[in-house]
């Protein structure tokens, strides 16, 4: 779609900072509900029809998540960047730091690209239920791995008698974290079961021996359902298990490598999967007996396994069929 005008817009805390490019009108408002619709209103001053305006803002989280809600309802054509590495990347050697400036930047951005960019698809909101429960699951689980070895640790060094009370108080506080992380995981599969595309999703990705259920609940929020990605090539490349080459001209000439530039969360989920599919899936457990016992790297199997599977993940998915262990039929 060919957008007429482009409005860049800097989120932050509690303000918005917006400039509408080729007018060079700018402008600040409060990030709340009443000052993202004063802002509309602004807007609408300035442009009168926004079916040719685009609004262009970085993903910043929570933060937002009103503005995002509002241009929703209000029927706005907006794009997310993410990552923000996107635009940080296209602005070259900068100093200082101005919201203003990067209202301007933005839409600048947004105005070069507009030909190219294909505005948001409105999400779910079980998908941003689901994303704000992992984020605390996560944080739950990193506060019971510090407590676990913490006491692990005090326990290999001190008396029991001397640090009874710290023990009994740092075990009380793991069978807590405990519990309030299985009380996060239980309502986590109760919005997915809430949603029949979500449900339908998870349990063909459960269909995969190696990929469990935070890996299945961490693709449908990453991908928004599978949304965003349309093919696993691409997931591969966002999550950083694709290898690219490594040449230049005659004398350059490495292996090929995967690239840095990557959501290291769900990599490391895929590794654990890749782990847990060489040990339980058989098709998988030969396949890499084999490279290994070749003299191949161990990394770089698994890192094949990985996006096998994430290809397996794409093909259950737009096939809308559980995934089929041919292996088991071979006489």
């Amino acid at each position: 779609m060919n957008f007429k005008e482009v409005i860049g817009i800097d989120v932050s805390k509690n303000t918005i900072d917006v400039c509408i490019h080729l007018s060079e009108k700018s402008s600040e408002f409060a990030n709340t509900n009443k000052g993202i619709k004063g802002f509309l209103g602004w807007v609408k001053e300035h442009l009168k029809d926004l079916s040719g305006v685009l609004f262009v803002y970085e993903h910043t989280g929570m933060y937002s998540h009103t503005l995002t809600v509002v241009l929703q309802e209000m029927g706005c054509h907006y794009y997310i960047i993410a990552p923000a590495l996107d635009i940080k990347r296209s602005m070259g050697i900068v100093r200082g730091k101005d919201d203003q400036v990067d209202a301007k930047r933005i839409a600048l951005y947004g105005y070069r690209l507009r030909e190219e960019i294909t505005p948001t698809k409105e999400r779910f909101e079980s998908i941003t239920t689901l994303k704000s429960l992992m984020t605390l699951r996560s944080k739950l689980v990193r506060q019971l791995s510090a407590h676990k070895t913490t006491l692990k640790e005090q326990k290999g060094i001190y008396r029991a008698k001397d640090f009874k009370f710290i023990f009994e108080t740092q075990q009380r506080l793991i069978h807590y974290l405990t519990k309030q992380i299985k009380s996060v995981e239980a309502q986590m599969q109760e919005v997915v079961n809430s949603h029949i595309a979500l449900k339908t999703n998870m349990d063909l990705m459960l269909s995969i021996k190696g990929v469990g259920r935070q890996m299945a609940t961490t693709m449908l929020i990453v991908t928004e359902n599978f949304s965003k990605f349309d093919s696993s090539r691409k997931f591969a490349s966002y999550c950083g298990v694709a290898p690219f080459a490594y040449q230049s001209g005659t004398s350059i000439k490495g292996r090929n490598r995967v690239s840095p530039l990557a959501n290291k969360n769900i990599k490391s989920l895929a590794h654990m999967c890749a782990v847990s599919a060489i040990q339980h899936n058989s098709e998988m457990k030969i396949y890499y007996q084999k490279r290994v016992e070749k003299g191949k790297s161990k990394m770089s199997t698994l890192n094949i396994i990985r996006n096998k599977l994430i290809a397996r993940i794409f093909a259950v998915i737009q096939r809308q069929t559980p995934y089929v262990d041919t292996l088991r039929f071979v006489a």
